[in-house]
């Protein structure tokens, strides 16, 4: 085996760990957004704290600004927060955008280990935010064994969570 094809294959399981981390934050925030209440998205502990729909609103920048770091481009994304549903969406569209990236051969502009510990990171606490202010909201997230959860990278559907008629 060449030096080339060993480098290619680590970055070939690297990218895999990469689409497997993306899947696991869609699979915790699905969990964490599904069957809030409607008047969650403005819940607030204090003055100081985002609400949900502030974080989840984060959240979606931090998707979509891999996406744009995949491709070569730094941008800072700060937006509004739009209807929780919509909001949800987004988050969905985001996932599925920066996962079907990372499925295609196409280059990556920034090394796996960076997006590693910047956004996707970024993006797994403030999931983590979300269901700590479920509970304190009054409506706690279903339980669910993470480490024996069939996540696989790929699989970013919005309706695994959600109750889409």
């Amino acid at each position: 085996m060449s030096k080339s094809q060993g480098r290619d294959m680590a970055g070939d399981v690297k990218r895999e760990l990469l689409r497997h981390m993306v899947a696991t934050v869609a699979y915790r925030g699905g969990l964490a957004v599904s069957d809030a209440p409607e008047t969650f998205t403005v819940f607030r502990v204090s003055e100081t704290t985002r609400t949900p729909g502030e974080i989840l609103a984060h959240i979606g920048d931090l998707l979509e600004g891999s996406i744009y770091l995949v491709k070569g481009e730094l941008v800072y994304l700060a937006s509004a927060p739009l209807p929780w549903e919509d909001e949800i969406k987004r988050f969905f569209s985001a996932v599925k955008e920066l996962d079907s990236y990372l499925a295609a051969d196409a280059p990556l502009a920034c090394p796996v280990e960076k997006l590693i510990q910047g956004p996707i990171a970024d993006a797994l606490t403030h999931v983590g935010q979300i269901v700590m202010l479920r509970r304190l909201a009054g409506k706690p997230v279903r339980v669910e064994g993470y480490f024996t959860a069939e996540i696989v990278a790929g699989q970013v559907n919005e309706k695994t969570f959600m109750k889409v008629e």
